[in-house]
């Protein structure tokens, strides 16, 4: 029975990956200039949990649920948890099948932040839309560039300073 569903899971998997590229409702705008993001931190505020992305002396806070909090805070710190989460899992399905995210792009579209999760297979790159702190996860776990815009760090962007959050 183990058998059936890991060969299930498999196929579903590798199904996923031949599909043509999923798109948001509207196209994601052309970036002039990209930023890459220099360190990711995962914190605790009075708000719930936020991972920030850190570049050029700047944080843009991300909202996330506390599973994608651990999640993204464990792939940060090269942790094995006794239980795969579901990062965790598509990081090593991905490699079984000898895919890997080879960047991610945030972008922010009506108040609600995306990923453009780049995945390479058999030498093609798909683009898939994912919610931003799935992509972020899984380009933490490949080591993978995180991109945004430069207009979206300047507007989304805050300077670091004295805060009331706590590291996770």
């Amino acid at each position: 029975m183990m058998v059936c569903k890991r060969f299930a899971l498999s196929l579903c998997f590798l199904v996923a990956l031949a599909l043509p590229v999923a798109q948001a409702s509207e196209p994601s705008p052309v970036l002039s200039e990209q930023v890459t993001i220099t360190d990711v931190q995962v914190r605790i505020s009075d708000h719930g949990t936020v991972v920030l992305l850190l570049a050029e002396g700047k944080a843009i806070p991300i909202f996330v649920d506390l599973t994608v909090a651990l999640s993204i805070q464990g792939a940060l710190d090269g942790e094995k948890p006794h239980r795969p989460l579901s990062h965790d899992l598509m990081h090593t399905m991905m490699e079984t099948f000898g895919a890997h995210v080879t960047q991610t792009i945030i972008t922010l579209k009506e108040g609600t932040y995306y990923g453009a999760l780049a995945v390479a297979f058999r030498n093609e790159v798909k683009v898939f839309d994912s919610r931003s702190s799935d992509s972020i996860a899984l380009a933490i776990h490949f080591k993978a560039p995180i991109l945004v815009g430069r207009d979206l760090l300047n507007s989304a962007g805050r300077v670091l300073g004295e805060s009331k959050t706590e590291k996770l």
